[in-house]
């Protein structure tokens, strides 16, 4: 394809064109991209004279749908703005989705729920269901289905050679592999098909306790892991609210420990799952109920607000009480910034590798432990050294970090993935993007030989 097909796009935006600004609008605040080129993409043809031109121009490559994970600030090369490319079809006798790279969690969950199906979403409705699968998706249903990655069927990719290709693990297993897991580091997805579940309804909410019953929820929180079933996901979200008009005013500056639960059996099993969590001491909020699936956004309520933030994941083969309760004690109230952290139980479906191998690392690990903090206000460099402590202490237990949990730190990609998948990936790159084209993202570096 032609390089000069770019001025043919009704779409594109330099700095100072009108548009310019609003096409670059995302999530992330904190971590500004200035372009030499953005490209409002509406379809394949548009992505593909978008990668052309870059290759022409040796240009990097950037992918954004709605801007949750930007690794990094970055100025000039070329961003390929996804979110128009928002269709979803529903197969609910196959029970599979496809979907364009722009569609966010929430388009999906409603289209799926007429048929009694869920995709295998996160905890955000408003993230991009594309980008979060690349990068693995470990969801609301993840102990009991594994990550969102094991269930695609097919990728539409457009590679560094401007090739829309229809990746499959008959077509191309290598790619395929290193697609899922990779993430924007092999070409623009601009579609997927990925199979859906049959969950209509499920048993779930939050039990919020008081900070000053910390050590209690926390020993009783890891003991009760022992003995649910791979059926309940759950998760412990620990957190200062914030003094914001979307928290509830009982709740502004309190600091509580949250347990999120997701659980697909019937809910007088989940209230017998769930009443040893209740005797733990007095709930400061109790939302656990039957709803229908469409409402397990309400579970976390994760916020829909544009903000500036940086976060880091760990994932670590253990967790015991004494240290979570020390990890607990240096985030919380007396903390320089405010710290939200969380722990995600893995195992189950997520311990193990699916029928079609992919790139998603580190299923030995127990837990996922994340921590996020905003920066509006604090000092970038005091939330890093708080986090650094964090993550220092849990060096001794670490595998490896989650690339959909790491949020500008693009620079430092060390953790996300074992040296096995590095050097695999690392070949594989050097296949089909040797120049390093797509690297404005947690950037795997073709092998040289």
């Amino acid at each position: 394809m032609s390089d000069n097909s770019l001025a043919a796009l009704p779409r594109v935006f330099r700095a100072g064109d009108p548009g310019y600004d609003p096409e670059l609008e995302g999530f992330q605040l904190g971590f500004p991209s200035r372009p030499e080129v953005v490209v409002g993409a509406t379809g394949t043809d548009d992505v593909r004279a978008a990668v052309a031109h870059a290759a022409a121009h040796g240009l990097p490559v950037g992918v954004r749908a709605t801007g949750h994970g930007v690794a990094a600030a970055a100025e000039g090369g070329l961003l390929i703005s996804t979110k128009r490319m928002d269709g979803v079809r529903i197969d609910p006798v196959a029970r599979t989705a496809r979907i364009e790279a722009g569609v966010r969690w929430r388009q999906v969950v409603a289209a799926a729920g007429p048929y009694g199906l869920a995709p295998l979403n996160g905890s955000a409705p408003g993230v991009g269901a594309v980008s979060y699968t690349l990068g693995g998706g470990l969801g609301l249903l993840g102990r009991e289905f594994g990550y969102a990655a094991d269930h695609v069927r097919s990728l539409e990719v457009v590679t560094a050679d401007g090739r829309l290709r229809r990746v499959t693990p008959s077509s191309d297993p290598d790619l395929f592999w290193a697609l899922l897991g990779g993430g924007h580091n092999f070409g623009v997805v601009t579609g997927l098909e990925t199979g859906l579940m049959p969950v209509e309804r499920l048993y779930g909410g939050a039990l919020s306790f008081d900070g000053r019953l910390r050590e209690e929820v926390v020993v009783g929180y890891l003991d009760w892991l022992a003995t649910v079933p791979e059926t309940l996901t759950s998760a412990l979200a620990v957190m200062v609210h914030p003094n914001m008009d979307q928290v509830p005013q009982f709740l502004r500056g309190r600091y509580t420990l949250s347990v999120r639960i997701v659980f697909t059996g019937d809910a007088a099993e989940g209230e017998r799952l769930v009443a040893p969590l209740r005797e733990i001491g007095p709930t400061v909020t109790d939302s656990l109920r039957e709803m229908p699936y469409t409402r397990s956004a309400t579970i976390h309520n994760d916020p829909e607000q544009p903000h500036p933030y940086w976060g880091d994941s760990a994932m670590v083969s253990a967790l015991d009480a004494g240290t979570l309760t020390e990890l607990l004690a240096m985030t919380g109230p007396d903390a320089p910034t405010m710290c939200i952290v969380q722990v995600n139980p893995l195992g189950g479906a997520l311990a193990r590798q699916p029928e079609v191998p992919n790139a998603v690392p580190y299923r030995e690990a127990a837990f996922l432990v994340r921590g996020l903090s905003p920066l509006a206000g604090p000092d970038p460099a005091a939330v890093r050294e708080v986090y650094g402590r964090f993550f220092g202490r849990l060096a001794p237990v670490t595998v490896g970090r989650s690339l959909n949990f790491v949020f500008g730190d693009g620079a430092r990609t060390e953790g996300l993935y074992d040296g096995e998948t590095v050097r695999r990936l690392g070949e594989l790159k050097a296949r089909y993007d040797p120049a390093n084209l797509f690297r404005r993202n947690y950037n795997i570096r073709p092998a040289t030989s």
